[in-house]
Parts: C-alpha cells; sequence; structure tokens
C-alpha cells in the first residue's frame, strides 16, 4: 500500500510540474503553421503563420492545442508540436537602436526596423537583451522594453 502511494505521489508531482501558466509566451517552431478556428485538426484553418521563431502568447489551452495571440492581436488554435519554448520579441514601433548597455547614452550596436524578430537573452526593468542573426552578422545588444512584443511588463529573466 505504501508502495502504491509513492508512486502515485512521485508521478502526480512530475506531472503537477509540467503545468505551466497561462497566459505565457513561446515562439513559432517552423516557417509553416496553420491556425485552426478550434483546438483540432477538424476545424477550419483560418491563418498561416509563414515566420519561423515569430513570438506568440498562448491565452488557452485545450488537451493537445494550444491557443495563440499574434502581435497583432490574431487569435487561433495551434497543436503545441508547431510551438517552441525559445523566448523571441518582435521589434514594433519605429526603428529602434540597439545599445552595448542599458542606458541610451550607451553606444549603438545596430538599428532595428520594425518587424525583426529577436532572441531574448536578458530583462532588466525597462530594457531587454536580445540577439539578432542576419545576412550582415550576428548583433547582441539592449534595446527598450516598451519598444518590443513578447514580454511581459512584470517579467525578469536573467
Amino acid at each position: 500500500m505504501l508502495s502504491r502511494f509513492l508512486i502515485l505521489f512521485f508521478f502526480s508531482t512530475i506531472f503537477a510540474n509540467q503545468v505551466q501558466t497561462l497566459p505565457r509566451f513561446v515562439s513559432l517552431r517552423s516557417a509553416s503553421i496553420h491556425m485552426h478556428v478550434g483546438p483540432g485538426n477538424k476545424y477550419p484553418i483560418e491563418w498561416r503563420f509563414v515566420r519561423q521563431g515569430l513570438p506568440v502568447e498562448i491565452i488557452a489551452e485545450f488537451d493537445t492545442w494550444r491557443r495563440v495571440r499574434d502581435h497583432q492581436g490574431t487569435e487561433g488554435w495551434v497543436h503545441k508540436s508547431l510551438l517552441s519554448g525559445k523566448r523571441t520579441i518582435i521589434v514594433m514601433g519605429s526603428i529602434q537602436s540597439l545599445h552595448g548597455k542599458p542606458d541610451a547614452q550607451s553606444e549603438i550596436v545596430a538599428r532595428i526596423e520594425p518587424g525583426v524578430v529577436a532572441t531574448m537573452l536578458e530583462t532588466q526593468p525597462n530594457w531587454c537583451k536580445i540577439e539578432i542573426r542576419n545576412e550582415q552578422g550576428r548583433f547582441k545588444g539592449w534595446v527598450s522594453r516598451k519598444q518590443v512584443w513578447g514580454i511581459y511588463a512584470n517579467e525578469s529573466r536573467a
């Protein structure tokens, strides 16, 4: 009897630790993902994402399906296997400066256009450290948190 209890306790602890909070940010695993109007393949496809790494916010879950919202407010259902835990952000607004330090007076490493998707590395109260890889190379630096989408105001990440 005790061994059954311990086994049950062990498995319930493992599965309890896998429960994640809602809402939360993730990114798209591939460059072609169908978004359905409901949680399953039998529901019509409403939208098709064509950008790998794009940040999306999971706002609901049903079985293996996740209701997501993108930076433009578009919502729909995608299978969880099409999502990645890799955190990314998308630059919003106008052209932004990527700084060498989390300080507006620090050197400018690069200028980034709206719509650029970057990997999130670290956050501070007003800044987000990101990495961008493109044809020109690899750039790391700090951008104002107010100028990106894909991170919560009270979220911290070191």
